[in-house]
């Protein structure tokens, strides 16, 4: 799954940038938008993925909504450092 979401689909390295982004500490869309330089929008469609993949959660209200990495992610993170590793290989 790891595989599809971050290199075998549209928009992977995107999704990569969000979850290195989110591993330093929680934030909310706006905030994600505002750090990694994109529309909040695209921001939105990504974290939707990585959300209904359970690799991100949320809590909050609507627009305040913070999301945070899975515990499940977190105990699987060696498995993303070797994806993005080889991602980022020539």
């Amino acid at each position: 799954m790891f595989w599809w979401i971050f290199v075998g689909s549209k928009g992977g390295v995107m999704r990569m940038k969000i979850v290195i982004s989110l591993k330093d500490f929680p934030q909310n869309a706006n905030q994600l938008a505002q750090n990694l330089g994109v529309n909040y929008r695209t921001v939105m469609h990504h974290l939707n993925i990585l959300e209904e993949n359970g690799i991100v959660k949320s809590e909050g209200p609507k627009y305040g909504k913070v999301y945070f990495l899975t515990d499940l992610f977190m105990k699987n993170f060696d498995l993303f450092e070797k994806i993005t590793e080889r991602v980022r290989r020539p």
